[in-house]
């Protein structure tokens, strides 16, 4: 029969569809993806293309090198099509009815490495932990600036996820405003806390890890599961299991830490189900609440195996064709 599960941290529902629930490696690509090259000429991230793309605002690089040249193994440049820019005046103002303000903020892309046929799952670890170490880095020093209220970082991975570019690369955008979706997260996590006088976060990684049966891989620091209330199958949130409401608080040991957990997660996805598109982003608390008590940062990874369809867009409630628990222990081992 079919179950309507709820997520106790965001209060969404979902339809787990067992009547139609296919089993896990039936998600598992039947059409052969087309071998990508370690070196596209065409590619703007590839080494030698530098100036293609704006200038770099940051990199790490090899020493005696010259910015903006081949020698680096993780770049940060500018979005070339920026959805925010720095050099806009922040200032609201009314449009007859409506509201408007200046489009301010940064937005950057994190080049991942300089190889272009490589992923987060299947780069060493060392140049993933490279990689965590920048998104604190530029976390960090973005939400240090007076007009920001909040850091996203997210990850588009295959064209059905959005992306545009082959190479490995991440984005980051800095806004003036806090999002109405993040505020609701922050609302229904700050409801919990007055009703249980604890961090609903928490407490659903204490329920996964003496369930056990939808807990992916666990570390020292770090819990990686199908949650209860998946809204798509193969869905994982990657937490951290001490309270932490910002990803700004971590120290360069955790960043490291987490970067072992991903890369381990996302290299089972690749290898388990013949690399799928996915999203991945970085859930954390706005700046102003990084230290609450209430609310804890996490890595939410959804990979494209289905599409919304009619009902998911006019109800809000998605429909997943796989039990969190089955998909679990298919990427455990």
């Amino acid at each position: 029969m079919p179950e309507i599960r709820q997520n106790r941290a965001t209060k969404e529902w979902v339809i787990i569809a067992t009547e139609r629930a296919k089993r896990p490696d039936d998600f598992q690509a039947r059409e052969e993806k087309i071998p990508v090259p370690a070196f596209d000429p065409d590619c703007p991230f590839c080494p030698g293309n530098e100036s293609r793309t704006p200038g770099e605002i940051v990199s790490f690089r090899q020493a005696g090198t010259q910015k903006d040249k081949p020698g680096w193994w993780v770049r940060i440049i500018p979005n070339k099509f920026a959805a925010v820019s720095p050099g806009v005046e922040l200032m609201r103002e009314t449009e007859g009815f409506f509201l408007k303000m200046g489009g301010y903020g940064r937005h950057e892309v994190i080049i991942e490495s300089p190889q272009h046929n490589l992923s987060l799952g299947n780069m060493r670890l060392k140049q993933v932990e490279e990689v965590c170490l920048v998104y604190r880095e530029r976390y960090i020093e973005l939400s240090a600036e007076k007009d920001i209220k909040i850091v996203i970082i997210f990850r588009n991975h295959g064209k059905a996820a959005g992306t545009s570019l082959v190479h490995p690369h991440s984005q980051l955008i800095a806004m003036p405003l806090v999002p109405t979706h993040i505020r609701h997260l922050l609302e229904e996590a700050t409801r919990y806390y007055d009703d249980h006088g604890s961090c609903v976060f928490c407490d659903m990684i204490k329920e996964e890890l003496e369930f056990k049966k939808r807990v992916i891989l666990e570390t020292e620091s770090f819990v990686a599961f199908s949650p209860f209330a998946s809204q798509v199958p193969f869905g994982i949130w990657i937490v951290p299991k001490e309270h932490n409401a910002g990803f700004g608080n971590i120290t360069t040991d955790e960043a490291k830490k987490l970067a072992f957990i991903l890369r381990e997660v996302l290299s089972r996805l690749h290898t388990k189900l013949s690399d799928p598109d996915y999203n991945l982003v970085l859930h954390t608390a706005p700046i102003r609440d990084s230290n609450e008590d209430f609310y804890h940062w996490y890595i939410q990874i959804l990979p494209r195996l289905t599409t919304p369809a009619g009902f998911e867009l006019g109800s809000g409630v998605y429909i997943n064709t796989s039990l969190p628990e089955e998909t679990a222990e298919f990427l455990k081992g």
